[in-house]
């Protein structure tokens, strides 16, 4: 069963707290795909280089303390 955002743990409407969770999850998509970006950025530079990734790229964001491996 696939859970409606709009709805709150009761089923009673909550557009405050779906404006709010949208937008965070909108922000933590946006910085993914930034993240994406930069490690597809590092891959080509490396390539250009005649130099190959070996091991897994591992940043943390240092704002969040999230990690993207």
């Amino acid at each position: 069963m696939i859970k409606n955002p709009k709805l709150n743990a009761s089923g009673c409407p909550d557009p405050t707290a779906y404006k709010a969770l949208k937008e965070i999850t909108r922000e933590s998509a946006d910085r993914e795909k930034v993240v994406q970006n930069y490690i597809h950025i590092v891959k080509a530079l490396a390539d250009g280089l005649g130099l190959e990734v070996q091991n897994r790229i591992h940043l943390r964001d240092t704002k969040t303390g999230k990690e993207y491996r």
